[in-house]
Order: C-alpha cells, then structure tokens, then sequence
C-alpha cells in the first residue's frame, strides 16, 4: 500500500517529481481532458508494469530499454484503438498526446526503476499509485483551467459570459501549475 500512496501522495509525477510537463501542460485545456489523458497513462503504466515485472528475467540487458518500449508500445495503441472507436470525440482533443505516452518519462521511468526490479503484485500497486497520482493531477489543473478560462466544469457551465482567456492558452498552463505547485509545497511543510 506504501507504493501506491507514494505515487499519489509523495511522489506525486507532476507536483513532486515533475515529470510528464507535455501532457500536462498540453491537454489540460479542460478537466475531461485531464482525466482522460490521466486514466489512458494510468492503464498503460500499469499493464506495462505488471507485463515487464513478468518478463524482466527473460530479457537480456543489452536491450532492456528498446524491450520496454515496445511493450509500452503495444499497450499504447490498445488504448489508441479503443478511445478511438468508444470516444471519438475524446481522442480527437487528445491527438498526438495518446502516442506520446510511449515516451512518457513516468512510464519508462517505472518500468526501468521499480517494474523491473519487483514482483508483479508490487509493480501493480505501484503503477494504480503513480498512474492515479497523474491522473488525479492533470484532472486538477484541467479542472483549475476549465473553471478560470471558461466559466464551466467538466463541460458543464455555470458562469455566464467567457472566462479569463489566458487559463485556455499555453501561458494558463503555466500559470496555474505554478501556483498549485507552490500550493502543495507550502501543504507540505506546514
């Protein structure tokens, strides 16, 4: 349980690590955005885990990492396939970001660091964590930017008229990561 409150907690991927800053700055436009960038890493990460747990005894260390990317890959174009097919609308706003999961640095950096050092049941727990971490942080800022740039909430508005135009732009991407981050370290030390 330890693994999974650090990746969520702790060592959060975007607000303690700051990892992953293409994804985060690029799609959270809006808070369904976020989340479903957030989910479709989270299920790439875990099933990457848990196939690379499996298997890191088979793979001879001289291709270690191409290993793993292909296997990041082949779960990559499965959620490519599906939000494709059952969420059109949703992978149309995603675009180029779904692919680019396979070079996630959150993703190869656990299947490297902690998948292909432990067992399957670790590297499972350790995977919802970091993968919920980042889901939950992007679902945030796209949250934080939807309600400041466009009056609504998860597509829903609820103040009338437009919002502030910068949170819809790259530069309230920014804006509002820096503040929040700034927000959790002071939590932190408090």
């Amino acid at each position: 349980m330890e693994n999974f409150t650090k990746g969520f907690i702790k060592n959060n991927p975007v607000f303690a690590l700051l990892l992953g800053m293409c994804p985060t700055l690029g799609v959270t436009t809006s808070a369904i955005n976020g989340l479903g960038m957030g989910l479709a890493t989270t299920f790439v990460l875990v099933a990457a885990n848990v196939v690379i747990s499996l298997i890191k005894n088979i793979i001879p260390d001289k291709v270690r990492i191409p290993a793993f990317i292909v296997v990041i890959a082949s779960f990559v174009t499965i959620v490519d396939l599906v939000m494709a097919g059952f969420a059109p609308a949703l992978h149309e706003q995603l675009g180029l970001f779904i692919p680019l999961i396979v070079v996630n640095c959150i993703v190869l950096g656990r299947a490297e660091a902690f998948a292909s050092k432990n067992g399957v049941f670790s590297s499972l727990i350790d995977g919802l964590g970091m993968g919920f971490g980042f889901a939950f942080a992007l679902t945030l800022l796209g949250g934080i930017r939807e309600i400041l740039g466009s009056g609504a909430f998860f597509g829903f508005k609820f103040i009338p008229g437009d919002g502030i135009l910068v949170f819809v732009l790259a530069p309230g991407a920014f804006i509002a990561l820096g503040y929040l981050i700034a927000l959790i370290n002071r939590l932190r030390k408090a």
